[in-house]
């Protein structure tokens, strides 16, 4: 299967902190790529170098033969149409309906009539599984609700690839199961290749075709679900198994006597 994307040597410091460590992996085409790790591991900061909202200190990041660390901001803006991107937080605009939510892009960038562009963002919300509620407005709508709503703008444009940060963070264990069928089926019916962020282990082992476990900046492991449950390294068992005791708890209390020190 094709490479759809390319992360090589990737490393991010700001100022004295290195929250990046030379971390490399690929994404296929039509895949589902977990990234997977704790609060503070470096997964946000990873995905938002792959849209382009971060510059690497050093590394490449290739998207269909592209190293897009090379492009000027606007042939990145030209280029990030091929992508979607679901904020961890949904990020919709709450004095706009909807549709409009949905159809930002188009209304901010087009000539499309409003007519037509809410035509699509009523199409986007039927993918996701929303009818007639296009009118409404975000603070009408349950947390689960506003989630899928800021994934249909995320697929407004027909992207190639689809960047999920902590998609069912916050919600409910049904909601989050909605959600990660979502996912599953937005690659099936429409062919996106999709990055997922995220620290919920029910969600990361039940969609993905392959996971990357990352701990402070440094890629620890890369495999299918069942090779990352039977990976040996000590940090990736004690965070699938949830242990209270391992290598990440030592670090902790080593980080807090540094502090009080």
């Amino acid at each position: 299967m094709k490479k759809k994307i390319i992360v090589e040597n990737l490393t991010k410091r700001f100022e004295d902190r290195e929250i990046l460590k030379n971390i490399s992996f690929d994404v296929k085409e039509r895949e589902i790529f977990v990234l997977m790790g704790g609060s503070g591991s470096g997964k946000s900061t990873t995905i938002k170098h792959i849209i382009g909202l971060l510059k690497p200190t050093s590394g490449k990041i290739i998207i269909d033969d592209v190293d897009i660390t090379t492009l000027s901001d606007r042939e990145l803006i030209d280029f990030r149409k091929r992508m979607g991107y679901l904020f961890q937080e949904g990020a919709l605009f709450d004095s706009l309906t909807v549709w409009e939510n949905v159809g930002f892009y188009f209304l901010e960038n087009t000539k499309m009539s409003p007519k037509d562009i809410k035509r699509l963002a009523v199409e986007k919300l039927s993918l996701v599984g929303l009818k007639d509620i296009e009118d409404l407005y975000p603070s009408q709508l349950s947390g689960g609700m506003r989630k899928r709503v800021s994934l249909a703008r995320a697929i407004s444009t027909d992207p190639e690839i689809v960047l999920y940060d902590e998609p069912t963070s916050g919600l409910d264990p049904v909601t989050s199961a909605m959600i990660d069928n979502l996912i599953v089926r937005l690659r099936d019916k429409i062919g996106v290749t999709s990055i997922v962020v995220t620290h919920d282990l029910d969600s990361a082992f039940g969609i993905a075709d392959r996971i990357a476990m990352i701990h402070k900046g440094v890629i620890y492991a890369i495999g299918t679900p069942d090779e990352i449950r039977n990976h040996p390294d000590p940090v990736v068992q004690q965070f699938i198994n949830r242990k209270a005791e391992g290598p990440i708890t030592e670090e902790l209390f080593q980080e807090m006597k540094l502090k009080e020190s």
